[in-house]
């Protein structure tokens, strides 16, 4: 259930990017436009009010704090499809970022105390498999619906599943025991940690700032990527809406999806032996991502792009599995859902804030000089980033090699 309200969650974030096309030729929007609206305003309502929410998670019922979200992004997804003006539109994409803050923070506690450490990885990875799902599902049916009626009728069919989600997490996702899987003594789980406790102990440790700044440098990519893929796909390389909720949706489904699944399973085995990998297997992912990546954006067709992007995508996702689970084993199980929303609030800040807003704004300094490919030339602006943030995740090992537990550092 979880899974399914993640699955909702991410393909309410993503339909703009999605239906880009469409809302670009109803709403006459820029390509800038698009990225401020799907980077930045989303981003800022999105962190501005994780920490807070992650705040009162770990102090009350996490399962009713996060079916009070769904349905605050459900209902403002459906606003979404009502809006007859650009404004109109980012007022209520911006309070999907609201509503969208209460959802993963609190799903990565919950599933924290279902499952035992040696197993985490594994269960985080499945749970993670929500953005490819929601991506695919997004391309696949509201492109279809789109292309069949029109854009307006995607939004309000998401947002009305959304709220029937509500249901399904009051009744299906009890509150588990906080920390019951986790061995803890009778002093450290009487003692809750402040607010300032919790902010001040999570950009103190040097481990947890760089798995969140690495995630960021990865995630400005992935979003400025995922953002205008299918723009840049119908605009520039002559896919149809018809094509993109089929083939693109495959792509997508199989290259994010295998990410998750293996990566999960991998972190799990490999951290067995050495904590290093929670870094190293990212930073090599990535390594390997970038003439992937490279051959996509210059690919004659459309089949061929999609072709390298899966690669891409596959070798793309590989650091979240291992950065979400190295951040919930490392606090306290009263800090967790506080700490995993810190660490959405790094990297969404960067990635999803800056990543879009950055290309979107590339593409239209590029259109002067090549209106027929400026968003080409914007993708190549990504690619320097690949090496960012694997110089960040390489860091990253070297303190985890270095790193003596001390008090206050992991359980379990």
């Amino acid at each position: 259930m979880l899974c399914v309200v993640y699955v909702l969650n991410f393909l309410s974030r993503q339909l703009p990017a999605i239906l880009a096309k469409p809302i670009q030729d109803s709403l006459h929007l820029s390509d800038g436009q698009l990225g401020r609206m799907g980077g930045l305003y989303f981003a800022l309502f999105y962190c501005c009010i994780s920490i807070p929410v992650g705040w009162l998670a770990d102090r009350t019922n996490r399962s009713k704090v996060l079916a009070a979200a769904c349905a605050i992004w459900s209902a403002a997804t459906m606003f979404c499809g009502l809006a007859s003006s650009y404004l109109q539109f980012v007022a209520a994409y911006m309070t999907v970022g609201f509503g969208e803050a209460g959802g993963v923070p609190p799903s990565y506690s919950i599933i924290c105390d279902l499952f035992p450490t040696g197993r985490r990885g594994t269960a985080l990875g499945l749970y993670n498999i929500g953005p490819p799902v929601g991506a695919a599902l997004g391309i696949a049916f509201g492109a279809s619906i789109a292309a069949a009626f029109n854009w307006r009728y995607a939004f309000v069919s998401l947002g009305a599943v959304g709220l029937l989600a509500v249901i399904g997490v009051l009744w299906l996702v009890p509150e588990p025991r906080r920390g019951g899987l986790d061995r803890i003594d009778d002093q450290t789980s009487a003692s809750k940690p402040g607010f300032g406790g919790t902010l001040a102990m999570f950009f103190s440790r040097p481990s947890l700032l760089l798995a969140a700044l690495g995630s960021g440098a990865t995630q400005f990519i992935t979003y400025g990527l995922s953002n205008f893929t299918v723009l840049f796909l119908m605009r520039e390389k002559g896919m149809t809406l018809r094509e993109v909720a089929v083939d693109y949706a495959l792509v997508v489904a199989l290259g994010m999806g295998g990410s998750m699944l293996v990566s999960g399973r991998l972190i799990d085995r490999c951290t067995r032996r050495s904590k290093q990998a929670y870094a190293l297997i990212p930073a090599a992912a990535l390594a390997l991502a970038i003439p992937f990546y490279l051959a996509f954006v210059t690919a004659s067709s459309w089949r061929l792009a999609l072709l390298f992007l899966t690669a891409t995508l596959f070798l793309n996702y590989f650091y979240l599995s291992a950065a979400v689970t190295l951040v919930q084993e490392e606090v306290r199980p009263d800090q967790r859902v506080m700490s995993g929303a810190l660490l959405l609030l790094v990297m969404n800040f960067i990635g999803l804030g800056l990543g879009p807003t950055c290309v979107g704004a590339a593409s239209d300094f590029f259109h002067a000089g090549h209106p027929h490919h400026s968003l080409q030339f914007a993708l190549y602006t990504l690619a320097p980033c690949y090496l960012l943030a694997i110089l960040l995740f390489l860091a990253l090992a070297r303190v985890l090699r270095n790193e003596r537990h001390t008090e206050g550092e992991p359980i379990g």
